[in-house]
């Protein structure tokens, strides 16, 4: 047996039970756990072609897995003007006239990570942030990345003036005399003015792609669930793979949108399997509405605005046909869910197509972010992943339902936000993740949230809905053992035994042991993928 690489002095941390394996070392062959055992006995094993790493002690995990990210358009999405950091209207302000300051004549501005909440009682749109942008083209990405704030100089180049009619529920946002007011709803209104934008070169996209993945994989990530697959993105995984750059392992689900006929649905069948060593199409993803933020949910009862009444496909029954064929073609499908009639609905549709625990075929539901009691246990009784990004509710809500979510709610549903605990205890399998570029991808982070369930930015905050917080081993489990699970690879991955892959994370101390507080700053030392590592720490 080659081994070319050894861990040695390891504390090799169980995902299941918590408690530290009895073994001290591990050794690696064609990229699987080929060996647990002492220091001597790993030792014995190596050769001169052998890499032998000495942790000290370090704590070593099965390799963390992000269960809802956009690596492609996440990476693209993020140049240009980061607003996330702003708190305020007069924060947007004055980094927007800061960046106009540096553009040249005409050229546009590109924004991303904008908080409707700092637009407080005022409506979302451009003319709150005039006259800052007044001549300049502006393109201002919410954070939620189902709307865009376009400036009228934006409008005006792209040829928007009016209301448009979809096949999807999306929508250029117009004032009572039918003039846009800058806001665009959802990916078809976006798309309009985002094709009059200036576009960087493939050499470039795929250049900042792969930069991207190399810093989530010095995070501790060492795979995720890549949920699109537009334009350049199998092109680019197929690249970055066959040059040996792909430093995570994807799991990548194609969208199927509104409108879709049997042609389309039987396309979609035919891109599973498509892959390479690190990367294969596994899944379709699907969405059932939008984002309550921008009122695009769809709720059992309307929002404080009469809004989020409707599902995102205008006839909710052809997406449960549409389920139904995927099932029967044996396709795992992930459905983006988020008002409690959405939730409903997408389990409805399992049930109807016949999926269940042993139907053999694992189905999702992403988001879930706010569910009455009698939706809880369909998950489990349906064998339905739950997908959870708990730094949702940490970031963009507040503990006193001051926020705008919450204020659309009311306090009753605002009360039931990310039932994260709930889903657990009613047995069902919860994945986390970061839905990046939405919320900060690295895994540490996400682990904290699920757990303090307060504002990264300032975690003096009360929590919100602390009882739904995980605990430090079922935060651990939901992106090691339940993401191999959601995967339908729990035979070969999410754990430290022999045989499994050996995509490993090794951090300085227990994450489980560290508080959540203090759990983003863990030193991630060491990130193995396939047996090889993808990020070193100094001095490893």
């Amino acid at each position: 047996m080659r081994t070319p690489l050894a861990l040695l002095s390891a504390r090799l941390l169980d995902p299941l039970s918590g408690e530290p394996l009895p073994q001290t070392a591990l050794a690696v062959s064609d990229g699987r756990i080929a060996a647990l055992g002492d220091d001597r006995e790993i030792r014995a094993l190596a050769d001169a072609s052998t890499e032998v790493i000495d942790l000290g002690g370090a704590v070593v995990t099965p390799g963390l897995v992000d269960g809802h990210l956009h690596p492609v358009s996440g990476a693209e999405m993020t140049q240009g003007l980061d607003l996330s950091g702003c708190a305020s209207l007069d924060d947007v302000r004055e980094a927007l006239a800061a960046a106009v300051r540096e553009l040249r004549r005409g050229e546009w501005l590109r924004g991303w990570g904008l908080d409707p909440n700092v637009f407080g009682d005022l409506p979302v749109e451009s003319a709150a942030l005039g006259p800052v942008l007044d001549g300049v083209p502006a393109l201002l990405q919410l954070f939620d990345a189902h709307s865009m704030l376009a400036s009228p100089r934006a409008l005006e180049l792209s040829g928007v003036d009016g209301p448009r009619r979809f096949d999807q529920a999306a929508e250029v946002v117009c004032d009572a005399a039918g003039r846009p007011t800058g806001l665009l709803l959802e990916d078809a209104a976006c798309e309009l003015v985002e094709r009059a934008t200036p576009q960087p070169t493939r050499a470039a996209r795929r250049a900042r792609l792969a930069a991207v993945l190399r810093e989530m994989a010095a995070s501790g990530l060492t795979g995720g669930h890549a949920m699109d697959a537009g334009g350049d993105s199998l092109a680019f995984y197929r690249e970055l793979d066959t040059s040996g750059e792909l430093p995570l392992r994807l799991r990548v689900a194609p969208w199927c949108q509104p409108g879709v006929d049997a042609d389309g649905v039987r396309a979609l069948v035919g891109q599973q399997g498509v892959g390479g060593a690190l990367w294969r199409v596994d899944g379709v993803k699907l969405f059932m509405d939008g984002t309550i933020d921008n009122g695009t949910a769809w709720l059992e009862r309307p929002d404080c605005h009469g809004e989020s009444t409707h599902a995102f496909w205008p006839d909710p029954a052809a997406y449960t046909h549409v389920i139904a064929e995927l099932h029967r073609a044996g396709v795992p499908t992930a459905t983006h869910a988020i008002g409690d009639a959405a939730v409903r609905h997408a389990l409805e549709a399992v049930a109807l197509a016949g999926g269940g625990r042993d139907s053999g075929v694992r189905h999702r539901v992403e988001h879930i972010e706010t569910v009455p009691d009698d939706t809880l246990r369909r998950f489990a009784e349906l064998g339905v992943v739950a997908s959870m990004q708990p730094t949702h509710c940490c970031d963009f809500t507040r503990a006193d339902h001051s926020d705008n979510w919450s204020r659309r709610l009311g306090e009753e549903r605002a009360a039931r936000a990310w039932r994260c605990r709930d889903l657990w205890d009613s047995g069902a399998t919860v994945v986390l993740g970061s839905d990046w570029p939405i919320a900060p991808y690295p895994p540490l982070q996400v682990m904290a949230g699920a757990r303090h369930r307060r504002p990264s930015r300032d975690l003096t905050q009360p929590p919100h809905g602390p009882e739904q917080a995980l605990t430090a081993l079922e935060s651990l489990r939901a992106m090691t053992v339940n993401a191999a699970y959601a995967a339908g690879e729990e035979d070969r991955a999410g754990r430290l035994a022999v045989g499994h892959r050996a995509d490993l994370t090794v951090f300085a101390e227990s994450p489980l042991t560290t508080d959540a507080t203090e759990l983003p700053d863990l030193p991630v030392l060491l990130t193995v993928l396939d047996g090889r590592a993808t990020h070193r720490a100094a001095g490893l």
